[in-house]
């Protein structure tokens, strides 16, 4: 469902994993700034809010959408990295980078990236009107630690 009819903060909760000795990489592209730091922060306090712990969260600025998938893979082959999220907004390609990552260090990479057609819907996805993509992705990265 697009996020046009549907609030991303808005998620099932049921089973997730302690993810307390869990630590998690958040990779944020500096490239349009005000969107991809409300992606992080609600990345942030959705895994503190399910009971990851600050220390394990390691946050990583990369410039823009293609380097994410370079820091990406940095951060999934440490040992100590167990799910790693990518806040930004582009297309297919990182999207497909970020994949790759993800089956090579056989981690969760969780694809917090946007791909709205205009930065209104960028704004609306990242805190506004349709919640908080970051959100989701933090959710999401938990959920995958049980899988």
């Amino acid at each position: 469902m697009s996020s046009a009819h549907k609030n991303l903060s808005i998620f099932s909760t049921n089973n997730l994993p302690d993810i307390s000795q869990k630590r998690f990489a958040i990779i944020v592209a500096e490239w349009n700034e005000e969107v991809t730091e409300a992606l992080a922060q609600g990345a942030k306090k959705t895994l503190l809010e399910y009971g990851a712990t600050e220390e394990n969260i390691v946050r990583a600025n990369v410039p823009g959408s293609y380097e994410l998938t370079f820091a990406a893979q940095k951060m999934a082959q440490k040992a100590d990295i167990d799910a790693v999220i990518c806040n930004d907004y582009i297309n297919h390609a990182v999207a497909q980078g970020l994949t790759n990552v993800s089956l090579k260090y056989d981690k969760p990479v969780i694809f917090g990236v946007l791909t709205p057609n205009t930065e209104q819907q960028a704004l609306d996805r990242a805190g506004g009107v349709h919640g908080n993509k970051g959100d989701e992705a933090a959710i999401t990265a938990v959920k995958m630690l049980a899988f």
